[in-house]
């Protein structure tokens, strides 16, 4: 079982001239206990259902760079991009250029976007969710050719690229690995069969359970194992002071169910303390824990 760290919110981190220093020392903290992922969100506001908008908040790709250079394993990744806020050949481009400068840590978490105040506010079109898929597939499928031997045109019904010309591809073999998040059954899953190589549920394990079956079921009628496709659940709902026995209860549960990687966020003034006092001694248990077939 894998531990991920989703870093949602900033103001711990006390005013800007400081913010630096503390997401820094978060990312290196959380290395060396073993965390394998560390991940922002991509939002220009914070969410108003956690704090009040105008709390701090952090480009995420560009936060992304600046703590790949301040570790050396950690995985990077948002979780997940808003398929509106970038045209997919420089999402592409902006990818690649975090898996090259960080010796192929980058992966894409991308998924379909959400935050209409957000995009209303910065002037960002918003279009309805059923086109917002549609330019989530298609993004999709122009990462992916990107990211291949492929440099010839594309024609979508959204994008149209003349070239798909990325160079230097990325350093991951064969490519960043891609995460959809999102638990919608119709849509959200159908892509995550299709396309992904892990995905992102919230819930808890027998939510996320139901939530396996229907991805089950998309491979199945799309002649896909499963087991190729990694499954990540959020896991931050802990008792106070939760235990190392509370810990591995709850991961146990996740595991048996087939999640493999489970991702935590962030409690508290102090984070990096935080994580260190209630991850840190569960972690080599965490790491021997097998995850159940899909």
């Amino acid at each position: 079982m894998n531990l991920d760290l989703h870093v949602w919110r900033f103001d711990w981190a006390g005013p800007p001239s400081t913010i630096g220093t503390g997401v820094g020392s978060l990312a290196q903290r959380a290395e060396a206990i073993g965390v394998r992922t560390l991940s922002f969100m991509d939002h220009y506001f914070q969410m108003e259902m956690a704090a009040p908008a105008e709390h701090p908040m952090l480009e995420g790709y560009t936060a992304l760079g600046y703590v790949a250079g301040r570790t050396e394993r950690l995985r990077l990744r948002l979780l997940v991009t808003g398929v509106t806020y970038r045209y997919p050949g420089l999402l592409a481009k902006t990818v690649t250029t975090l898996d090259v400068l960080s010796g192929g840590r980058a992966e894409l978490g991308i998924g379909a976007a959400w935050y209409e105040r957000e995009h209303r506010g910065l002037g960002v079109p918003f279009p309805p969710v059923a086109e917002r898929f549609e330019r989530l597939e298609e993004t999709l499928q122009i990462c992916l050719q990107m990211w291949s031997d492929d440099d010839g045109p594309f024609e979508g019904r959204h994008y149209r690229l003349a070239e798909t010309l990325c160079h230097p591809q990325p350093v991951s073999d064969p490519r960043p690995r891609i995460l959809i998040g999102g638990s919608g059954e119709k849509k959200t899953l159908r892509l995550v069969a299709q396309y992904a190589d892990a995905c992102n549920i919230f819930g808890d394990a027998a939510a996320v359970a139901q939530k396996i079956d229907v991805l089950r079921r998309h491979c199945d009628a799309l002649g896909r194992d499963p087991n190729e496709i990694e499954v990540t659940a959020m896991y931050r709902d802990l008792p106070p002071d939760a235990t190392v026995p509370q810990i591995l209860e709850g991961a146990q549960r996740f595991a048996d169910i087939g999640v493999s990687s489970l991702v935590t966020a962030p409690v508290g003034d102090d984070p990096g303390r935080w994580l260190e006092t209630t991850f840190g001694p569960a972690m080599e248990d965490l790491a021997a824990m097998q995850p159940a077939r899909l």
